[in-house]
């Protein structure tokens, strides 16, 4: 509430309509409870907010939305909400900036249990979904901006960015657009495969901003630098299913097709050969504010399943001695929910590494030998029928 308010008293009140929906008590990092008790009596109220601001919309791109899967509102409240607008607004894209586990640090002990049963609501009702972890957001702070006491506003501020870009095309004029759904057909190969891994550049320390030159072929090098991902992966581990770069600024659109080229045919071997053209390309002119150029990355790689395993290994070990579980039966789940999360998750994991090590000509091959093999038969069949013709023939002219 404290954050509402000071948004409320400063410029940005004439940028966003605040409508409050406030509960008797919190979710106390239980997804159950934010999802089917707490979460289930404030779900209506919500919706009808999101439903008056739609309605007040001249032509609705989608939604975003932004919540933490690690605790009790944002996963189970969270993953409630998504439900209910994606029933309401089926043709509307929906975009989640999830915010994932950290792999070293975490706050709440049940964390694996929330973000695995909010995964499972993800895969099946999101169109696209950012993934972003604090740690992520820290080592970026640390090493690359050189901040040695970063804040929770350090850390908004990085994925405002990347919010602001992903967001740019709708707000201002450019050469090539790409909105929210242009996005989603570009970037999504699969259903199921919606998750990616975001990034932005430039990011300079403070110190050494006015030394340090920005071109093209600078945003494009840094922004596929694996320490500008703000997810815990590294994206060299996986391949890229498909990538999005988002330029703001004044450019030319040759030198930003030619420069993402490079780097596609420079690191061949970390993009799936049987996308060809896989690195989609908006270009905006209005700079953000600030920034001579900029560029937002968006990637789908197939690392990124590093986060579903580490999670799914950690909701592994306390499921199997139903840890906890009592705080989640308790407000109406069944054991089952749990158990066709676990599936969800693990199946997600195993098609990540499917199209990882598919390859452009395993599927070739294989046709390839039925169709001879279909030819071959064929003619087999049509030379027995000619024989099978003659001999008739030359019987019939014997008598």
């Amino acid at each position: 509430m404290t954050q509402c308010h000071s948004y409320a008293i400063t410029s940005f009140m004439i940028l966003f309509s605040l409508h409050k929906c406030k509960g008797s008590s919190g979710a106390g990092n239980n997804w159950a409870k934010g999802h089917y008790t707490e979460g289930a009596e404030l779900v209506e109220q919500v919706v009808d907010r999101v439903r008056n601001e739609a309605e007040s919309c001249d032509c609705m791109q989608g939604f975003q939305f932004v919540h933490s899967l690690g605790g009790g509102t944002g996963s189970g409240m969270g993953t409630l909400i998504i439900n209910k607008i994606r029933e309401e607004y089926p043709d509307r894209i929906m975009n989640s900036f999830s915010i994932m586990p950290s792999p070293k640090v975490s706050d709440t002990v049940v964390e694996p249990y929330n973000a695995t049963l909010s995964i499972h609501q993800l895969i099946e009702n999101t169109d696209e979904t950012f993934c972003i972890d604090n740690e992520a957001l820290y080592d970026i702070c640390f090493r690359t901006l050189k901040l040695t006491m970063p804040t929770y506003g350090d850390l908004n501020h990085l994925v405002s960015l990347t919010m602001s870009g992903v967001t740019t095309s709708l707000r201002f004029p450019g050469q090539l657009n790409a909105d929210l759904r242009k996005l989603a057909v570009n970037m999504v190969p699969f259903p199921r495969l919606h998750f990616f891994m975001p990034g932005f550049a430039p990011l300079t320390a403070r110190g050494s901003q006015q030394y340090r030159a920005l071109t093209v072929p600078e945003l494009t090098q840094q922004m596929f630098d694996a320490r500008n991902m703000m997810t815990a992966c590294d994206p060299r581990r996986g391949r890229y299913l498909t990538v999005a770069g988002i330029f703001r600024g004044r450019m030319s659109t040759k030198e930003v097709d030619e420069q993402m080229l490079a780097i596609q045919q420079k690191n061949s071997n970390y993009f799936v050969d049987w996308i060809p053209h896989n690195v989609k390309v908006a270009v905006c002119d209005i700079p953000p504010r600030g920034l001579k150029m900029a560029s937002t990355f968006i990637g789908n790689n197939t690392a990124i399943q590093e986060i579903f395993k580490r999670i799914g290994e950690q909701f592994s070990l306390m499921f199997r001695r139903k840890a906890f579980l009592h705080w989640y039966t308790g407000e109406g789940m069944d054991e089952l929910e749990f158990t066709e999360a676990e599936s969800n998750l693990n199946d997600l994991v195993s098609e990540y590494q499917q199209y990882q090590d598919a390859t452009a000509d395993m599927d070739y091959d294989a046709e390839d030998e039925v169709t001879e093999e279909e030819g071959l038969s064929s003619t087999a069949h049509s030379t027995q029928v000619e024989i099978k013709t003659e001999v008739v023939t030359e019987t019939s002219v014997n008598e």
